[in-house]
This record gives C-alpha cells, structure tokens and sequence, in this order.
C-alpha cells in the first residue's frame, strides 16, 4: 500500500563540546547537540526530520558562535522505545533539548524524564489534557501545538451546518486513553449545537493489530444497524486511515447519503496517499490548519524542502512540504533563538515572532494563537479548497472576509457517490427488522387510538385512530424519499411509561395521543405537533332562565345609549313644536307626557298625533328608520335566543371548585394528575381517575365529580357527543405543546417526520383526517354546546345613533336660528319706524301703542299669513308701573287667513 523505506534508528553524530548542566549553554563557541525522537517511518515523521536538517544548516550557516548537533531516533511511535531513547540521549549525548514524538504517550513518557534531568522537551503531540494541568505536572514540557478544541469546534460548525442530527466518532486509542478524550472534546462542542453522537468506533492502535482488515470489517459491519452516516475520524494514523477508507467503500459506507470528516492529522499529508488510498476517499471533507505559501521564508525553505526531500526519499510521490513540516521548522527557530539563554526553558516559553507556520508565543507552555483552518475537499487524485473557518466569522471564502457565514461552506462540495445535494447523512438500519412503534393501549377516547388484539398473540395488533393515521400518511409523505417498515405494538401503562420505553430503546417511537412536554423533551424527541393541545374544564349544564330573555338582545350599554337618544329625540320634538302645536301645549307636565309618548309611540309605529313644523317631520324621517333597524335586529336576535335551547354551567371557577374541595375528574394515565396538583393546586385526594369515555356521564350522573379536566383534541370529542348535558365554562384554556410523535434524542427521522406534518398541514390533509375522525358523528350543533354571548352592542349600532343625533340637533339649530331671524325682523318694526300710518293696519296699531309709552307688548303665539308673514295672534299689554287697575289690551288682528306651523 505504502512505498516506505523501513529505515534502521538513524543516528547522526556530530562532534561537539558541550560545557555547563543540562539545560544550559556554555559562552564560548561551542556545539550543543539537539535530540529529536521520530517515526522516520510515517510521512508525517520523514517531513519533520527533514524540515529539522534544514533549519539546523540555516543556523549553523548563519553563525560561527553557537552550532547545533542533531541526533534523531526513531520511535516507531513506540512510548517506551520513545523513553528508551529520551534517556539515551541525556545521558549519553548530553541533549541540549529534545523535540518530535507525535503521540500524546511518547511525549508523556518522554517528558517525565526530561523533567527530571530538566531538559526541555518540545513536543508535536496532540493531547485533549488542558495546558494549565500539564504545564504545572511537567514545566520543561514545551507543546508546539494549538488548543484541539478550535479544530473540534470546526467540525462541529460543519455538522451543525448541515443539520445533521447523529454522527459516528472513529478513533484509535490505547491504554492512555488519548483520543478518547478528544473524542469527549468534539462531543462537547457538538453537543452545544444540539448534535449527538450515536456510536463511538474506537480501535486499537493500527500498529498493534494483527490483522487490520478483519478487525476494520468487523466494526464497520456493526455500523449497518445504526442509522447515522455521518463518520467523523478523530485525529487518526495515515496508517489506520487508509485501511479504513478501503474498507469503508467495501462495505458500501462511502456512497450516497454519507459523510465523512477527518482532522488535520489526515488532511495535511492528503498529498502523500498512493492511488487505491485517494480513490477510497472520493468526496471527504478534512480539516488542515492554515500557513501561508507566499512569504519570503517560506518560499526560501520550500526550494531547500522539495530538493533535499526527494534526495532523501525519492520512493515517496509527492516532495512538498506540509503544516507539519513548517512546524518542526519553527520548532528550531525556537530553540536557535533562545540558545544564549543561560535558563533555556524560559527564554523558550517567552519567543514571540513570526514562524513560517504563523504566530510563535506560549501560554502554559502551549501555541496561544487561535490558528486558521482551511476546509477540503478530496476530488479526484488530490483535493480541492474551500472555505476558511476561524471561530469568530465561520466559513469564508476569503481570509480577509470578516463577513463570515455559520449557514455551510460556500463553495460547491463534491460528496461521496457523485450526490448532487446534501447527503442526509443517515439512513434506516440495514438489520432487515422493521421499527417497533409503541401504542398506547386502553386510552379514554379511542378514536385517536383504539388497539384491536388479533387472535394469534404472536401477530401484531390491529391498530386505528385519528394519530395512527396521521403517523400513516406521514410515512407516505416519506416514502418518496425512502421506505420506512413499521409494525405497532400496543403498551399497556401510562403515557410516562410508554415514552420511557423510547428512551431505553424498547421502541423505536411511539404513536399516540403523546403530549409534548418540557420534561419529556430532554430525553426524548418530538415531532412537529400535529395537533394543539391544551387543558379544558367541562361541567354539567342548566338550561337559562327565560324570565328576563326579553332584555338579553340588546347589552346593557345598548339599552342605556337608546333610552338617551330616546330622551333626546323626544325633547327636540317638544321644543320645535310646542311653539304652535296645540298638541304639544298645555302645563308642562303635560307637554312632557305628551312629547314622551309620542316619541315612544314610534317604537311601535303607533303615533297619531299631528306635526305642524317641517323640522320635526324632518327629525322623524331618519328617527323612524333607526326604529325600524332596531325593532328589526331586536325581534330577529329574540328569536333565535327563543329558538336555540340556552345552556348555562353548573360551575364556573376552578378557584370554586379548590375551595369548595369539590371531586374532579381526568385522564389518570396522562400527566393531567400530576398537573394538577403541581400547577393548579388541587389536593391529590380531590381527584379522580377516569378510565374511559364513557365513565365521565356516569360519574358526573351520580355525583362523584364536579367537574373534569379534558385536553382539548378529547374535549371537542366528548361535547360532540354530549353537547346537550355538558359544557366548557370560560375559564381561560392552559396550553401545552400540543400531539407529536415521539423517536429517540437525536434521531434523524425526527426532522423528516415534522416536515410530512407540516406539509401535511399546509395541504389540508390532517384537517380532513380531524373531521372524518371527530366531527364525522357530530350528535348536535355547536352553537348549544357553549355559552352564547353574542348580543347586540353599541358596536353594531353606533353609526345609526350619531346619525339620528346630528340630524336632530343640525333641525334644532336651524329652527333656532329661523327664530332668530324672524324675532329680529319684528323686533326692527318695534323701534323708532312703528309710527302711525305706515300703510299697515298691523304696523299702525302697535305704533299707537308705543307712542303712548304706557304699555309692554307679551308674545303668547305666532301665527303665518298666505303671503309668509309672521304675526302674533294674542298680545298682552301690560301696565308699565305694575300699577292697581292697569289692563291688559288686546289687538284684534282681523279676519287675516292664517296656517299653522
């Protein structure tokens, strides 16, 4: 598979002067020899060797002072062959420092004895232990790397992304449990997002199994029952790699609907793969920390790489040099830089500059720059880039792009299989066994689910319902997309029971009348509800009292805003025509009782009384049309109410109904028991547990209950049936999640089987299962199971009103203001110009009386000739001292033809 040279523990042995403890650089020009412990058998390790020897030759070229000796061992990623080594060259080889080891127990191993003979340890490898912990148990421990948990968190973002729910971890591990503890890293940050992980692969190191392909073909052979499809490999050996994803494409798991994910340990020698490797890994997506190419440095070290590479080995096919190479390189420039320090491990921990890998600065004797991770793409013979992800922007195209998006990768991606769109990233288990749906058995209301056994108990039951077919028809929804086999196996317990049974997997989902609950949803999920949900009070009804239904048409403030407008009506007519109707005159009183019922009268159309001025004709026009649209409204809403039998009921208060220690009923399997208790406080002993539909007339029948608490979807049932015995009162309705079926934490048919809901929502199907189901045998109208308190308001009428009013008041302004005007016209001829013989019998009569000054003229009528003048009928002449003996004298008028107003 591999063309690799197995080369023998290369020693390079340079003649050196080493003076002063371990540690340590003596002042004179002198040699200090460096160890470096690496697998010079992996790629990863030949890239390290060589990127060490030429940064070790650019300082010894560079200074005649201080010159750097390097001898390398191969560990063969051997902890104690690594150990072995470390004491060799301390002892031996006096070593400046010691730096390499890829593995978290070499470097734990070989750091312990360099932490005792206090010879600084740079190491490469990964390690999910914190570098607050490692830096105080080992303070010559230098990590050259970043914090794991930025390129965890990346793979999380890609997941998370796509909305893949489930994924599958791949990990080697050994007795130190390394990558166990990544692998709990990336379940916390996928965990963050929501995302679970549904099987852990662990294998032992590929170096220590006999046989790897058997080992890989039985693992891989247990993945066929689990639904993900999402791999995602934790930090894994070029080794176990490649026999991995040979062996994944045998077993079907690199097609259609799959994802893949690798780490940087992978994706940063992607180029080294021979063909059978790279044509296993068609559409992975990997993880590499970025470097820029385009600097000075690092364009000066690629020429020196790729020639003394393919010196060294030319059986390798590609000779560039990766992240891991730049790394070593940068290592050296550490160490060269702090090399006059008399405490190397300080001066070590204090370099700050620019490497050719990025930022060189330590915190807890770890990298402390947040790096850039670059996305790929394996494509044909090599791989193509995507996007850039750093922690604050997400995925970008651009570096300098700070616009970044956390929706997926911006590029098109090439999936496994050629797939087009986003894989699923899961699929039904391969195990041939369809999903064991739970039912619940013996519920209240069976038309939601009702469970026939079949005679054969070995045969699954017969199950129907409104829920069983809804759960039916979002299945055929899916079966666009994929089949799903089911079979229903009924459950007899409570609902918290039959949901546990999901959680221990007894199921693999329950369909029923399940409400979505806070509790329930942390260890179970739910689908979009398909129906809502909430909890209803119904009571015995009584029939209303019909002594006051004559007022029950109108509201209260109806009947007070007509009477007003009544009053007022009635008082505009009085004034206009009280001036000359003789109808309206006479005492007060009887003007009032006259005006009031002739107004009142035209309620019934029954006034007789004539009207003398055109303004109240005018008045009366719009105020019998607004008689006629009352009468109207007011006898059409009495009948119906005579019509319709009227249901009141028997209690009306939960507060009531807890003071009064009255007995109420519920569902006793559901959660209603404990919620009531909990949340609307009533004493456990004050409710009863009702086993069926039909046990709620018989115990409300004989007394046992007050009241019961029905959710919702049962209340519609149950009035429909009982309407005309029961009711729900006006008590505001406690909402819940609503009905939804339920599949493991994390499932991923959850997502599918909420979006057939929704679509079956949206096309009205679910609506047309609810009226089959439980409308279909509706034994009674609506419109007497509840309270009816639609009466007529102000609401309806008000337009009517104002009218009436304006027109009334706009016919007494004017009035008014024709009083004015004639009172004026005749007050003119009172003056200085009623003189004597002015032509007029009428003007030469009321002259003679002002110029003898005795007397005051009173007004007691008016009365209008044929030619439209305005005359009094009657004056009063009165004694202008009030005196004994004065008179009143009266102007006769003459025979003048007059018509009333």
């Amino acid at each position: 598979m591999f063309s690799v040279t197995r080369l023998p523990f290369l020693i390079i042995y340079v003649v050196l002067i080493f003076h002063g403890p371990a540690g340590t650089v003596g002042d004179d020009s002198r040699t200090a020899n460096l160890g470096a412990i690496i697998d010079t058998n992996s790629r990863i390790g030949k890239e390290e060797k060589t990127a060490i020897e030429i940064a070790i030759q650019t300082f010894n070229n560079s200074t005649h002072q201080h010159k750097l000796a390097l001898h390398v061992r191969n560990s063969s990623r051997n902890p104690l062959q690594a150990a072995s080594a470390a004491e060799e060259l301390i002892d031996k080889q006096q070593v400046l420092a010691i730096l390499g080891m890829e593995t978290w127990q070499e470097a734990s191993l070989v750091t312990e004895i360099g932490n005792q003979s206090q010879v600084p340890v740079i190491s490469f490898a990964t390690t999910s232990v914190a570098a607050s912990l490692t830096s105080k148990q080992w303070p010559f421990l230098v990590r050259m790397t970043n914090n794991q948990t930025t390129q965890l968190k990346c793979v999380a973002a890609i997941v998370g992304a796509y909305k893949w729910r489930n994924v599958i971890a791949i990990y080697e591990d050994d007795t130190y449990g390394t990558n166990s503890g990544m692998v709990m890293l990336l379940s916390d940050a996928l965990q963050d997002l929501g995302i679970h992980i549904e099987y852990r692969m662990a294998f032992a190191p590929i170096s220590s199994i006999l046989d790897p392909k058997d080992a890989i073909q039985e693992e891989l052979g247990k993945i066929n029952r689990k639904q993900s499809r999402v791999f995602i490999l934790v930090q894994p050996s070029e080794s176990f790699a490649a026999h991995l994803f040979i062996e994944a494409r045998r077993n079907g798991l690199m097609g259609k609907e799959s994802v893949w994910i690798t780490t940087d340990s992978i994706t940063s020698i992607l180029d080294s793969f021979n063909s059978s490797v790279i044509s296993s890994m068609q559409g992975v997506l990997g993880i590499k920390t970025y470097f820029s190419e385009d600097t000075t440095s690092f364009k000066d070290f690629y020429d020196k790489f790729k020639k003394k590479f393919r010196s060294e080995y030319p059986e390798e096919d590609n000779f560039e040099p990766g992240f891991h190479a730049v790394r070593a390189y940068d290592a050296i420039s550490t160490l060269t830089s702090s090399i006059t320090s008399h405490v190397l491990i300080d001066s070590i921990l204090s370099s700050n500059f620019n490497g050719l890998s990025g930022e060189i600065r330590f915190e807890d004797g770890e990298l402390s720059n947040s790096p850039v991770l670059r996305i790929v793409n394996v494509v044909g013979k090599s791989y193509k880039e995507l996007d850039f992800w750093r922690p604050e922007f997400g995925f970008s195209e651009n570096l300098d792009d700070d616009n970044g998006t956390m929706e997926g990768l911006n590029g098109p991606v090439n999936w496994p299989g050629g797939l087009q769109r986003v894989p699923r990233g899961w699929v039904l288990p391969n195990d041939g066994k369809p999903m064991k749906i739970g039912v619940p058995n013996g519920t209240v209301f069976q038309k939601f689910v009702k469970v026939e056994q079949s005679e054969n108990l070995n045969e699954p039951p017969f199950v129907t319902g409104f829920c069983v077919e809804v759960f039916k028809e979002a299945v055929k929804t899916l079966s666009q997309r994929y089949a799903i086999t089911y079979e229903f196996h009924a459950f007899q317990g409570s609902y918290e029971e039959l949901v546990d049974k999901v959680y221990y997997k007894d199921f693999d989902a329950v369909v029923g009348d399940v409400t979505i609950l806070a509790n329930r949803s942390d260890y179970v999920d739910f689908t979009q509800p398909f129906i809502e949900s909430g909890l209803s009070l119904i009571v015995p009804v009584k029939k209303e009292s019909r002594a006051w239904m004559f007022m029950k048409p109108f509201t209260a403030a109806m009947w007070f805003v007509t009477g007003l407008v009544l009053l007022y009506t009635m008082l505009v007519i009085w004034f206009v025509e009280h001036q000359s109707n003789p109808d309206f005159r006479g005492p007060w009183k009887d003007q009032l009782g006259t005006a009031l019922w002739f107004t009142f009268s035209t309620l019934f159309f029954a006034h007789r009384e004539k009207l003398h001025s055109n303004f109240t004709r005018f008045i009366m026009v719009v105020w019998l049309f607004v008689v006629l649209v009352l009468t109207s409204s007011y006898t059409a809403s009495l009948t119906s109410m005579l019509t319709v039998q009227r249901l009141e009921p028997g209690v009306s208060e939960i507060e009531y109904l807890k003071m009064s220690n009255s007995i109420v009923g519920c569902d006793g399997d559901s959660f209603l028991m404990k919620y009531l208790v909990d949340v609307l406080g009533f004493k456990q002993y004050n409710i009863k547990s009702i086993k069926s539909e039909y046990d709620y007339p018989e115990e409300f029948d004989r007394g046992n209950i007050k009241a019961a608490f029905l959710e919702v979807p049962y209340k519609k049932v149950f009035l429909s049936k009982y309407c005309d015995r029961y009711t729900t009162t006006s008590e505001p309705t406690y909402r819940f999640g609503g009905w939804g079926f339920v599949f493991p934490l994390g499932s991923s048919l959850t997502p599918d089987f909420s979006k057939a809901i929704l679509e079956l929502l949206e096309n009205g199907n679910i609506t047309k299962l609810e009226h089959d189901w439980l409308d279909g045998e509706s034994e009674c109208s609506n419109s007497g199971t509840e309270v009816d308190n639609e009466r007529l308001g102000l609401d309806s009428f008000w337009g009517l009103f104002v009218v009436t009013v304006g027109t009334s008041t706009i016919a007494f302004l004017l009035f008014l203001i024709n009083l004015w005007r004639k009172y004026q016209k005749y007050h003119g001829l009172s003056g200085e110009n009623m003189s004597p013989n002015n032509g007029s019998p009428w003007h030469n009569k009321i002259g003679l009386l002002y110029q003898k000054g005795k007397r005051h003229l009173s007004l007691k009528g008016a009365k209008i000739t044929e030619n439209g003048d305005w005359v009094p009928p009657e004056w009063e002449c009165l004694s202008e001292y009030n005196t004994p003996g004065s008179h009143m004298a009266e102007i006769e008028m003459g025979e003048t033809d007059t018509t009333d107003v």
